[in-house]
């Protein structure tokens, strides 16, 4: 692991954030001018929040979202695209920027947490960073496994970090947010006010999105067992009682139109830039067939099992999410070439549409278009995986945790409020309640936990389609099929370190082929090998 060589790492936290969209980096446009006095967590916590947003909203939710097989390459305009995704070539390459990126971007929030703060001014700035520190940091666990943790960050004092074990890094990141929990409530330090690109100061806010983030990591551990597994439920009782989420926690610096780099960087990615024009994967990405199938309620009956809870249940959010063809959300078939199955000649397909790039609004021209979705704010964490989330630790652990159903039906209805489908939720509650795999009040247990997965995917789609990811691999659910030209059996269950640890890493990096990225092993991250 190789971070640049700089004598003060918070001067190397600043540089790293050049580039960002907002008024609280202006310091940024002269580095030449930038002293190391300067270099404040005032400065450099805005930054640190939204270069790492933009990872995630970028290249983790194309790659998560394909692999959930909610998202398609058009086929129709580009050939056979996604061949990458959907085979799928897994390679110390394969989309190695995410994991660089985090990493580097993720060096500034060590550089808070260690900032020197005799004063104790900062104090509510370090409980943020270890916050955020511990959300990228379980991103990369769940993502590749053993991970550098404990000795990464040091700058040139180690470029060669240690791998820790993913346990270990669970258990740090807890202990970071249990800590940052104190330092919110203690109300020690200067409030970061504006520089909070998430809360703006709002320290309550800080304790919820804290503990719904605690509660993320210790259900992603549902089936360990052993030490962890002891570990686990001892940490979920600390929880009984706490405060969560009761709104979309998401970062916004100050998204606008008036340029690309100002704007949510979802939107020029996927959908538009500030000079209305459409980026490539406007026209490459569509609906898959397979959320097209969910969403319309499985209109031609295909008969594979899998498909067969959707039946006759039209979803409100279906119009929002994706643009509608003849009524309906048309999706190709992941691998399919036009002609083929799933791909039928002579179709036009849906794309990423209002629901998912501007929330509950609807532009009425072309300036309204950009605006909107230029200046939405990204999610962390929606309201609606928070309700999932508290579902499913009721169905789990019901001595600690209650409401099942309830939290389960707000879930539904914060993600048809968040797409702007708010008016049919309670007819779509209604509908799917006693369908087992797709309601929570019919069938067994498993049936239960499916159903949250499958509500809970479609919630999170083109959202943070990397926790359903996760999700996927640790239950299985939402089941759907594989690419028709994928050369594996299942999906992979990580990514394979990048070639950058293989450069400069060398003798920490654990050896890994392609392989092991579908095989449960020692490689496998640690929540997922039973």
């Amino acid at each position: 692991m190789k971070i640049l060589k700089l004598k003060y790492p918070l001067l190397l936290a600043a540089l790293l954030s050049l580039g960002s969209c907002n008024n609280y980096l202006d310091i940024n446009d002269s580095p030449n001018n930038i002293g190391a006095e300067q270099m404040t967590p005032v400065v450099v916590l805005p930054g640190a929040i939204t270069n790492n947003y933009r990872v995630q909203a970028r290249r983790l939710n194309f790659v998560t979202g394909v692999f959930m097989n909610s998202y398609a390459g058009n086929s129709y305009s580009y050939g056979t695209p996604l061949v990458d995704e959907y085979t799928p070539n897994i390679s110390d390459s394969f989309y190695n920027d995410i994991w660089d990126d985090f990493y580097r971007n993720s060096a500034n929030f060590q550089a808070i947490i260690d900032f020197k703060d005799d004063k104790a001014e900062y104090v509510q700035y370090k409980a943020i960073a270890k916050v955020m520190k511990a959300y990228y940091m379980g991103i990369i666990t769940d993502l590749y496994g053993d991970a550098p943790y404990s000795e990464a960050f040091k700058f040139q004092n180690n470029t060669t970090p240690k791998y820790d074990k993913g346990e270990d890094i669970y258990k740090a990141s807890i202990a970071d947010i249990e800590n940052a929990i104190a330092a919110f409530n203690s109300g020690q330090g200067l409030n970061p006010s504006s520089a909070d690109v998430v809360f703006q100061g709002d320290a309550t806010k800080w304790v919820a999105f804290a503990n719904t983030l605690k509660l993320r990591f210790l259900l992603r551990m549902s089936k360990v067992t052993g030490d962890m597994g002891t570990y686990r439920d001892q940490k979920l009782a600390t929880l009984a009682g706490a405060q969560f989420l009761t709104a979309d926690a998401t970062v916004n610096p100050g998204y606008s139109s008036k340029t690309n780099a100002q704007q949510n960087p979802y939107t020029n990615y996927f959908y538009i830039t500030s000079a209305l024009t459409r980026p490539q994967n406007f026209g490459m990405i569509t609906a898959s067939e397979n959320i097209a199938i969910a969403l319309n309620g499985n209109p031609t009956n295909d008969t594979r099992p899998f498909y067969q809870k959707y039946n006759g249940i039209v979803d409100g959010r279906r119009g929002r999410m994706f643009s509608l063809v003849s009524g309906r959300v048309e999706g190709v078939r992941q691998g399919a070439t036009p002609g083929q199955p799933g791909a039928e000649a002579g179709r036009s397909v849906s794309r990423i549409h209002y629901g998912i790039v501007m929330g509950n609004l609807t532009p009425t021209s072309n300036q309204q278009l950009v605006d909107y979705s230029s200046q939405k704010s990204g999610v962390l964490i929606s309201l609606a995986e928070t309700k999932f989330l508290l579902a499913e630790a009721a169905i789990r652990y019901p001595s600690l945790f209650s409401n099942a159903t309830t939290n389960f039906n707000a879930g539904i209805t914060a993600s048809f409020n968040y797409f702007g489908a708010s008016a049919t939720s309670a007819a779509y509650i209604t509908a799917i309640q006693a369908v087992p795999g797709l309601g929570i009040a019919a069938g067994s247990t498993e049936n239960k936990i499916e159903a949250i997965m499958t509500q809970k995917w479609i919630a999170l789609t083109g959202v943070n389609p990397e926790q359903s990811y996760f999700d996927y691999s640790r239950t299985g659910y939402p089941q759907s099929p594989l690419p028709t030209i994928t050369s594996r059996d299942s999906r992979p269950n990580r990514l394979m370190y990048p070639g950058s640890e293989y450069a400069t890493n060398t003798n920490n990096v654990p050896a890994m082929s392609s392989a092991d990225a579908f095989t449960k092993n020692k490689l496998t991250p640690f929540w997922n090998r039973n």
